[in-house]
């Protein structure tokens, strides 16, 4: 490696200086407004797990959006256009009567928009990787930011949504296949793009968006295929406070387990082509900083799968009567969680890594898809409501 490029890693890695200026207090006072409009509007509804979650989500995106700038700005583009999707169902519009709520901001058709989005995405990341072409890189990314951007709005209306059929269906959506897919593939390009910044290289992109690429044609197949995208009324196991954290702490752990099965392939990739001097050596981030992707997003990941694992036995223990059943997604869960310490105690305690820690962080993509997806395909049990 040149000292050039020895320079740029270590700079890379270098702890970034933070300091608090007006968009940071902004940030700051933003949140703050916000958590206390939300307490004072459903304080009568609130226990102690409501204050302790609202504390936990005002810490976590302060801290985030305080590291990330990037992300206040996705924050506030995703209100603005789910807050004129809700307006105008307020003002009594909707798919029937406008054009404007059919084609965009209904939220099956802003899913629509999404998927392509995320098309054109994989396509640009591609021209990169093979071709070469650095606006394609570039615009790869931008319809990256806009898939998530309209991935997460979509959502945001599609709750409001939940209330039109009849105020007692209003709940998170969270709770089919189609829904949790939609919150895949935006979770999964937001913490992309995260670390793509962090890397400052399009190549790994290649590899992440055509992924989120096969789960959006599986989002849009359940859609048309079994009428997923339809609104329905919550089965009683599902109407339950527990569904909105749970639910979405076990994505955030998903999206950042397929990035770092995704960056462990591109590291195995690179590490052979290297020696022919490849098209994939040249264009993706060096070795060392694909392993502190793979071996970052793990940690992340596992963090919260662990607190969603504990979060779901409590659902569990309300909803069933116990807090573990050895039901098929209860054990499936547990085998994940069991391949992730093992990965985690063997990089910390061991001392391993390289090419076995790319192996193990890759083929553990089998093991976390049939936990996700297969479990509810093909399994019954407790959780047989997920099943097609």
């Amino acid at each position: 490696m040149s000292v050039q490029t020895q320079e740029s890693s270590l700079a890379l890695t270098a702890p970034r200086p933070f300091r608090w200026r007006w968009p940071e207090f902004a940030w700051l006072a933003f949140l703050t407004c916000g958590a206390l409009a939300v307490w004072g509007i459903f304080r009568a509804q609130f226990w102690l797990w409501q204050y302790i979650i609202l504390a936990l989500w005002y810490l976590g995106l302060l801290w985030f959006g305080l590291k990330w700038p990037h992300f206040r700005s996705l924050t506030l583009t995703v209100l603005a256009i789910s807050g004129m999707g809700v307006g105008l169902y307020g003002a009594g519009l909707n798919a029937h009567n406008s054009l404007l709520m059919r084609y965009f901001f209904q939220s099956n058709a802003m899913f629509v928009w999404m998927s392509a989005a995320i098309a054109l995405s994989a396509a640009g990341y591609y021209g990169y990787l093979f071709r070469g072409v650095q606006w394609a890189g570039d615009w790869g990314q931008r319809f990256a930011w806009m898939a998530s951007t309209l991935g997460f709005a979509g959502l945001a209306i599609r709750w409001r949504e939940t209330y039109l059929g009849h105020p007692s269906w209003g709940h998170i959506p969270v709770s089919n296949i189609y829904d949790v897919m939609v919150l895949f593939c935006a979770m999964t390009i937001l913490f992309y793009l995260y670390h793509e910044e962090d890397t400052d290289s399009r190549g790994l992109g290649a590899f992440v968006l055509p992924l989120v690429l096969v789960a959006d044609v599986f989002l849009l197949w359940v859609g048309a295929a079994y009428h997923l995208d339809r609104i329905q009324p919550l089965i009683p196991a599902l109407q339950s406070f527990w569904m909105k954290i749970h639910v979405p702490s076990m994505f955030v752990a998903y999206a950042n387990f397929y990035i770092s099965a995704m960056a462990a392939l591109a590291w195995l990739l690179k590490e052979k082509g290297e020696a022919r001097d490849s098209v994939l050596a040249r264009r993706l981030p060096s070795l060392n900083l694909l392993e502190r992707t793979f071996t970052g997003t793990i940690s992340f990941g596992f963090l919260f799968f662990t607190v969603g694992t504990i979060l779901g036995a409590v659902w569990a223990a309300r909803a069933w009567g116990g807090f573990w059943s050895w039901d098929p997604k209860e054990t499936w869960a547990l085998i994940v969680w069991l391949n992730y310490a093992g990965f985690l105690h063997a990089r910390s305690q061991k001392n391993w890594h390289g090419r076995p820690m790319a192996w193990w962080a890759f083929t553990s993509l089998i093991v976390v898809t049939f936990c996700f997806i297969g479990v509810d395909l093909f399994l019954g049990g407790l959780h047989s409501y997920g099943k097609l």
